[in-house]
This record gives structure tokens, C-alpha cells and sequence, in this order.
């Protein structure tokens, strides 16, 4: 039995016989696309326009809602001349929409590196610069270093001292320049494990500057003390050959602190072990000045007491003064919350 709702679709025929209704392009596209492949550009443009006719733009007249309450009357968007960066909207005031303006930093700030020598460039420099200098003299005065030791820890009966090209004597100044450096590289690590590393300064250079200016005053001054002193109590030649030893135990200190220095710059070593360190070759150096001081001017007087007494006028007064003058200049600079 047949369904009474049951329409037959019509055959294949039947819808061959309908007539067809070309569908209007609604795209340019589709408008090329009717026309055939060599059609020229000038065809192509006159078919557009034939299926699209240019209707007139109607801007709207209701106020624009977008912008907050408050806010000032927008500029005309219809105003050709008005620039694109002025084209006011709900973002104008963004960063975000002005790639050209600062919008500042996003998220949460980290931990800033703090500064050491091991990261700063101009002190790894001066580092690497004063391991050259020192390994370039060692290579051309190490028959003069051994003649010294060899004349320091043997007592001579003469006037005779070892004799010093004008090479050799520069190149002692030089090492004294290195000893200055480190001596005072050495002390601001000190002063930053002891007490905090927030000075006054920018940049650390210019605290460093200030302990170097502060150890090339002690020395000069130091040896200045001793050219006096000796000028009016010695001889000259006596006073000659203490004041060349001193030179060669300045410049052979900061040779024997270079290495901890490097330690502690680039490998952690502990603060703690590193003044140990240093402490014992601040002892060992005026030990050996003291040995000096009395084989080259009291040892045929036999004034035990005379020594004492110049020994710790012109070494231990000094170098305590060093440490406090160095220790009230750094506090003065630090800054304390």
C-alpha cells in the first residue's frame, strides 16, 4: 500500500527543462571569474564596474558612546587632515595601542644581580692586565728577584748591594702599582663582607678609586718618612740600600696577595681564610723589614731599644693608621638604613 504523503522527486529530465536564472556576482571575485583568463586589466575593471555601482557613504550621526563619561569631545574622524596617531578611541590612552611610547615593564621585577669584581668588566680587565704585566717582568728580571733574595738573607761585610738597571727599577714600580691595586681590591672585598655593599657612589669604580688613592698615600708617604728620617740618622749609602729593599718587599707583597685576590674574585673563597691569608703576609713583610732595618743600621750598634722605637714609628703607626683611616672613610661612604 502506497503512502498517501509520498511525493515522487521529479526525474533528472524534469529538471533539465526547468530554465535556469544566472546568479548575480556579490564579490569582485566572482565577477573575474565570469570573464575569461586573457581578459585585460582595463576588461576586468569595466566589468566590476558594470556589476557594482558605487553608492554614497553615510556616516553616522548618533554620539559615540565608546568614550568614558568626562572625557573631552573627540576629534573628527572625518577630518582627512587630522594625523592617524590622533584618531582618538576607547585605547588612546594605552601604551599598548602606541608602540612608539614607552609602556613600561610588565610583571614582577627579579632579584637584580648584585656587583662584584668577577662581573664587571673593567676590574676583570685591570685583573687580567696585572697578571700580564706581572707575568711579562717576571720573565725579565728573574735573575735580578734571585740576586735579591740571595743578598737579603745574606749579611754583607761591605758597603757592596746588588746593583738595578734603570729596566729593573721600573719595573719595581710598576709592581708597587700592582700591590697598591690589590691591596685595595682586597680591602673593598672586606668592607662589602663586613658591612654591606650600599655606598654612595653609583658604581663601585669610584669607592674603589677612593681605597686606591687612599694605599698609593700610604706608601708614598711611608717611604717619604723613611727618606727623612734615615737622611738625618744614616748615611746615604746605608739609607741608599734600605730604601731599594723596601721597594723590592713592596712590590713582592702585592705578588704574594695577587693570588688570593683572584680566589676570592672569581672562586668564593671565604673572606674569612682570605684575611687570614693576607694577615699573615702583612706579618712575614714586616717581619722581613724589621730583620732589614737592623742588619742595615743597628746591628753593629746594638741599640735594642733605639729599633723598637723606629721600627714602630715608621711601620706599625702608619699602617694602623691605614686601617682606621680606611675604616672611617668607608663607613662615611656607606649607606646605612
Amino acid at each position: 500500500m502506497q503512502d498517501s504523503i509520498y511525493v515522487e522527486p521529479p526525474s533528472i529530465v524534469a529538471l533539465d527543462l526547468v530554465p535556469r536564472t544566472p546568479a548575480k556576482p556579490q564579490t569582485p571575485y566572482q565577477v573575474l571569474r565570469l570573464l575569461p583568463k586573457d581578459a585585460t586589466p582595463a576588461q576586468q575593471d569595466s566589468a566590476i564596474q558594470a556589476w557594482f555601482a558605487p553608492d554614497e557613504i553615510h556616516y553616522s550621526e548618533r554620539p559615540d558612546t565608546l568614550h568614558l563619561p568626562g572625557e573631552a569631545i573627540p576629534r573628527d574622524l572625518k577630518d582627512v587632515k587630522l594625523p592617524t596617531y590622533y584618531r582618538e578611541n576607547f585605547f588612546s590612552n594605552d601604551s599598548l595601542y602606541h608602540p612608539e611610547l614607552d609602556g613600561g615593564r610588565y610583571g614582577v621585577a627579579g632579584d637584580p644581580v648584585p656587583e662584584t669584581l668577577s662581573n664587571d668588566s673593567l676590574i676583570s680587565g685591570l685583573l687580567i692586565l696585572c697578571f700580564l704585566v706581572m707575568t711579562f717582568s717576571f720573565s725579565r728580571i728573574s735573575g735580578f728577584i734571585g740576586r735579591q733574595v740571595k743578598d737579603f738573607f745574606y749579611v754583607q761585610r761591605g758597603e757592596h748591594s746588588v746593583a738595578e738597571t734603570g729596566d729593573e727599577i721600573n719595573i719595581q714600580l710598576v709592581f708597587s702599582v700592582i700591590t697598591c691595586l690589590t691591596c685595595s681590591m682586597l680591602y673593598y672585598l672586606y668592607a662589602i663582607a663586613t658591612g654591606g655593599d650600599t655606598f654612595i657612589f653609583s658604581t663601585e669604580h669610584l669607592l674603589l678609586g677612593v681605597i686606591f688613592l687612599v694605599m698609593v698615600g700610604y706608601f708614598l708617604f711611608k717611604f717619604l718618612l723613611y727618606s727623612i728620617v734615615n737622611t738625618i740618622m744614616f748615611d746615604s749609602s746605608r739609607n741608599k740600600k734600605f730604601l731599594t729593599l723596601l721597594i723590592f718587599l713592596i712590590s713582592m707583597e702585592g705578588v704574594l696577595l695577587f693570588p688570593v685576590l683572584l680566589l676570592r674574585a672569581y672562586f668564593q673563597f671565604p673572606i674569612q681564610n682570605a684575611a687570614i691569608y693576607t694577615f699573615i703576609v702583612v706579618v712575614l713583610i714586616k717581619i722581613l723589614t724589621f730583620y732589614k732595618t737592623y742588619v742595615i743600621f743597628f746591628s753593629q750598634k746594638a741599640l735594642y731599644m733605639q729599633i723598637i722605637l723606629y721600627f714602630c714609628a715608621l711601620e706599625m703607626v702608619p699602617l694602623l693608621s691605614l686601617w682606621g683611616g680606611l675604616a672611617v672613610i668607608v663607613n662615611h661612604l656607606r649607606v646605612i638604613f
